[in-house]
């Protein structure tokens, strides 16, 4: 069977899942499986997603747990095709892992697994991220010019959601490093009027304060402000998010 190139269905596709799927997790998933239902080759296909973000990769999504586990060593020996394919930016074919030199460790576990060809398409991410999309068939020399051809032009579509994915989860990291930046500060806030009632000094001298103390005990300052609060019988300072 030949690859499907039919673009405007996996398209509206990949609008439907974004819309839809509000778990980042299940999201990527999702999009794996898609990938592997549009280039529909008739062999049993299976797929996995590395990210590279923030000096860190990770395995973003698969399709299924086979997929999964060939990502992870990927990641973990920091070596294989999809990797390749992030870093060269260019597409990593493998006709037949029988006859495949490269990446001796990983390819042994594609051969204990039953997989023959591989196939690692780059995505196009924004900023320092990067990503592939690595494509896994049970038989030898699946991946032809014709679906290199097409797996590279649902990879154009899959990065356009891909790059959405990202920068949803960095707002949320960021949203969450803004949270926890206010809940120490609170926590601090109330330390320092602690010490100002105690030592009847400025805000600014009673930070200084906490600052040494915190620098002697070789602690946080926000982990010793905890401590100066809980000291007088007080609960831990709640911060209000409106």
């Amino acid at each position: 069977m030949e690859p499907t190139d039919d673009l405007a269905s996996p398209a509206d596709h990949l609008y439907e899942l974004l819309a839809s799927e509000s778990d980042m997790p299940g999201f990527l998933n999702q999009l794996t499986q898609l990938s592997v239902a549009h280039l529909s080759l008739g062999h049993d296909v299976v797929a996995g997603i590395i990210l590279q973000r923030n000096d860190r990769m990770i395995v973003v999504g698969s399709s299924d747990e086979k997929a999964r586990g060939l990502e992870e060593l990927q990641t973990g020996i920091d070596e294989g095709p999809c990797v390749d394919a992030m870093r060269t930016q260019t597409v990593t074919r493998v006709s037949d892992v029988e006859s495949e030199h490269r990446w001796p460790v990983y390819v042994e576990a594609v051969r204990e697994r039953g997989l023959r060809s591989i196939l690692g398409v780059p995505l196009q991410l924004e900023g320092s991220a990067t990503a592939a999309l690595n494509f896994y068939s049970h038989h030898a020399g699946c991946f032809d010019e014709a679906a290199v051809e097409v797996a590279q032009r649902y990879a154009a579509l899959a990065s356009k959601a891909l790059r959405v994915a990202v920068r949803v989860a960095e707002l949320a990291e960021e949203a969450e490093h803004r949270r926890r930046a206010m809940e120490s500060r609170t926590v601090i806030d109330v330390a320092v009027g602690i010490l100002m009632s105690q030592n009847r000094c400025s805000q600014d001298d009673a930070f200084a304060i906490l600052q040494r103390a915190a620098s002697n005990r070789n602690i946080k300052v926000r982990e010793l402000a905890g401590d100066l609060v809980a000291s007088i019988g007080q609960p831990a300072p709640r911060t209000v998010f409106e």
